[in-house]
């Protein structure tokens, strides 16, 4: 593998991030290498299809448990995007990734990260899915490697009318839909639409350099809106009644262990403490905003991808 400046490694390209980074990078001419943990079939949906399509893309695919296929990753690379999630021991992935990624001389390594609301000493938890984030970007900094930090908000597309737990939208009689969560009805909340938006965000990350953002933190996201505010778009780009409810995550689906502890952190961070988001530190959308302003809001996604990804899930209620 030859050292190139156009060459971009993406680890977990199958996911919303990932995905989102290989579309745009390659339209623009960047040669991606892009990880995934499986070998992509076609009952891997829409974006299995949509990337073994792709110009400029190669596939490398294995466990990232894996040292050799980590070892050769970053090869001849100078850019790259890590967002891992719990396929193992995520903070031991993280490490050697950015070791793989030093040894190789990559030059601009953007991390996604979360907070650990632990640190900031105020009785606030830890969630557990972040904290291994934290710990991880905590490794990159004390090893040198040259990185920026993005911090997701809440992903427009994690609603659904399905019964899953935190961003039910449940569907009601009067055809209307009503969100229940441990959320303060007004309390303002970071949100992202991770398919649309983080691609471009993170173009233009590498695009302005390690000059303006090394070791930077930023806030990905680009409404600050609070849960009133979200089904009031949402009543808005349905043409339906949305209301929102506070009161306990209820779990109906079989889910993760991990993500059931992830869950109870949340009700106790953001229900009983009201925490900010991000933590103190990290303030949303002005520099999201400084990266791309082409983004898309809650109403739009609610008018125009809510209903085609609820129709991907198999439901007829918007017929």
């Amino acid at each position: 593998m030859l050292m190139t400046s156009r060459t971009l490694v993406i680890v977990n390209t199958t996911g919303r991030q990932g995905a989102s980074l290989a579309r745009v990078a390659t339209a623009v001419g960047y040669n991606v290498r892009a990880h995934i943990t499986t070998k992509l079939s076609e009952k891997d949906g829409a974006v299995a299809k949509e990337l073994r399509e792709l110009d400029n893309i190669e596939l490398i695919q294995g466990s990232l448990e894996d040292p050799k296929l980590i070892s050769r990753l970053f090869v001849g690379a100078r850019r790259a995007f890590i967002n891992t999630i719990s396929w193992g021991d995520e903070v031991a992935i993280g490490k050697a990734l950015a070791n793989a990624a030093k040894k190789a001389g990559v030059q601009h390594y953007v991390y996604s990260s979360m907070p650990d609301h632990a640190v900031f000493e105020r009785g606030w938890p830890s969630l557990p899915l972040w904290s291994c984030k934290f710990t991880v970007e905590n490794y990159i900094r004390q090893i040198g490697l040259p990185a920026t930090f993005v911090y997701t908000g809440i992903y427009n597309n994690n609603f659904t009318s399905l019964p899953y737990p935190l961003f039910c939208m449940q569907l009601q009689p009067n055809g209307g839909f009503q969100w229940t969560a441990p959320f303060h009805p007004d309390q303002p909340i970071p949100w992202l639409d991770a398919e649309h938006d983080v691609g471009p965000a993170v173009l233009q990350i590498f695009k302005d350099g390690l000059q303006k953002w090394s070791g930077h933190r930023i806030g990905l996201a680009y409404q600050l809106l609070t849960p009133r505010q979200v089904c009031a778009a949402f009543a808005r780009g349905l043409q339906r009644p949305c209301s929102y409810k506070r009161g306990p995550i209820t779990v109906e689906v079989p889910i993760p262990s991990g993500y059931r502890s992830q869950l109870e952190g949340i009700e106790i961070l953001f229900g009983k403490h009201e925490a900010p988001y991000f933590g103190p530190d990290i303030q949303a959308p002005s520099e999201a905003l400084e990266l791309w302003e082409g983004y898309r809001g809650m109403e739009e996604y609610a008018r125009e991808v809510f209903p085609l990804e609820e129709a991907a899930n198999g439901l007829t209620w918007m017929n």
